[in-house]
């Protein structure tokens, strides 16, 4: 079965990763930022390795998010982020083909583990299956 595993993050986070610091997230080194590249890439790497590696992506900045829908007139309504109240946005992805739900929540165990700063909060890691063809999960 196809799992789509989600993390998510914020635009603090990714301000923190870029070593500037705000009430919930404090700076990344250098060094604690290239410990969370290797970390991530290890994951990817043994998922290629197992055959469970479809696809996978770091995501940009919520800043650079718009949000598309119809407004009343059948035009586009453009706002600048999936959640406005939030700015709550996925930090990146990964497609899986696993087994069972069991080991994808394993993976996804993993990946809530990655190294972080000390008080970095934790963020989500979201398991969804992914419907196949014929509507089935």
């Amino acid at each position: 079965m196809k799992y789509l595993v989600m993390v998510q993050g914020t635009q603090a986070d990714y301000e923190a990763m870029r070593g500037k610091a705000s009430a919930g997230s404090p700076a990344w080194s250098e060094e604690e930022l290239q410990t969370m590249f290797a970390y991530m890439g290890a994951i990817n790497d043994d998922l290629s390795e197992s055959g469970e590696f479809i696809d996978g992506q770091g995501l940009a900045e919520p800043a650079q998010t718009r949000h598309v829908t119809l407004g009343d007139d059948g035009k586009a309504v453009i706002t600048d982020g999936p959640y406005g109240e939030t700015k709550e946005l996925l930090a990146g992805y990964w497609v899986l083909e696993c087994e069972s739900l069991e080991r994808v929540t394993e993976i996804a165990d993993r990946v809530a583990r990655c190294p972080q700063p000390a008080g970095v909060p934790d963020h989500p890691v979201v398991i969804r299956p992914i419907m196949d063809g014929s509507g089935d999960i």
